[in-house]
């Protein structure tokens, strides 16, 4: 690979929530693996419970821009828009997790795990061309306002509403423990605030006739739309690009492997996502003659996968 050392560095220190991260990680060795069992793989129940979220967030959105298109309603259209994004974000977690059981063909030897990355890559910039779509029209519709019908507007809006809460309920248990549960938790609430929004926008149309909360709210809703967009489309560029994990730190592994026993030096380190889930690790290590053996290699290994949740780690040893 061709990174220099120091361009790992900034990629790694770059992010804001490295920090938080750390603190996830470093449980203490025992206690690690498991935690970061728990963390990724998606257990049968999980997978229901996603697939059921799933299946009631797709089959709304369509309710929401069905609804959006007759009612005259940009809000509604914007919200079924942002419902969608959350549905892809889910669907990439399932996806992920059945391409995960399936078997690698020979000649690829990461099997198809990369193949997740890349639909995460096109997901985001569709989004991104939604949530441009929404702003444009919103800006349009301030200069002249379309007749709105307000009645099914808020009945649409509130199903929605009912929809995204029974999607956090269910959600709720999991998303402790789980990163993908988390991020499809975190989606829904999104989502609701997207409902509650277009409810306000109803509201103001039904009562007060104040067209102008229609395209108000779309763009604040194409805002959410983007901001998970641009979210998404920077791990999937960060990935593919090979670059280092967003939580760990590069720094802090050097110094880890540093304190072991009879290593004297270290090169090569690089780390890098296979997908959003599997990070792995490559370094040479330069031992004391003494330190030159399996257990070596075992102690490290070990203790890199179980602290920072490394699901490879693939160490040379050299003597100096």
């Amino acid at each position: 690979m061709s990174h220099s050392h120091h361009h790992h560095d900034d990629h790694c220190h770059g992010h804001s929530h490295s920090e938080g991260h750390e603190h996830d990680h470093g449980h203490g060795h025992g206690h690690g693996h498991d935690h970061h069992h728990v963390t990724l793989i998606l257990s049968e129940r999980h997978f229901k419970v996603l697939r059921w979220v799933f299946g009631l967030t797709f089959i709304y959105l369509v309710v929401e821009v069905a609804g959006g298109v007759i009612s005259g309603s940009l809000a509604l259209l914007a919200d079924g828009f942002h419902m969608f994004a959350d549905a892809m974000g889910i669907g990439l977690s399932l996806f992920a997790a059945w391409l995960s059981h399936r078997p690698a063909p020979e000649h690829r030897t990461f099997g198809y795990q990369r193949v997740e990355i890349l639909a995460a890559f096109f997901n985001a910039l569709l989004l991104i061309g939604m949530g441009v779509f929404i702003l444009y029209e919103s800006f349009e519709r301030f200069q002249n306002p379309e007749p709105i019908q307000a009645n099914l507007m808020l009945m649409v809006a509130t199903g929605g509403l009912v929809v995204n809460i029974i999607g956090a309920k269910l959600l709720h248990q999991g998303h402790e423990h789980n990163l993908n549960m988390k991020g499809a938790y975190l989606h829904v609430l999104g989502d609701l605030l997207g409902s509650v929004g277009a409810i306000l926008a109803g509201a103001c149309i039904y009562f007060f006739d104040w067209r102008w909360a229609d395209p108000l709210i779309s763009c604040l809703i194409s805002f959410l739309i983007l901001f998970s967009a641009l979210g998404l489309l920077k791990e999937a560029v960060n990935i593919l690009l090979e670059g280092c994990p967003s939580h760990i730190d590069i720094e802090d592994i050097r110094r880890e492997i540093l304190t072991y026993e009879g290593i004297e030096d270290i090169h090569n380190l690089h780390v890098w996502n296979i997908n959003m889930q599997r990070a792995v690790l490559t370094a040479h290590l330069e031992v004391t003659p003494e330190a030159f053996s399996g257990k070596t290699l075992n102690t490290v290994q070990q203790a890199l996968k179980e602290k920072y949740g490394l699901s490879h780690v693939t160490l040379q040893l050299e003597l100096p």
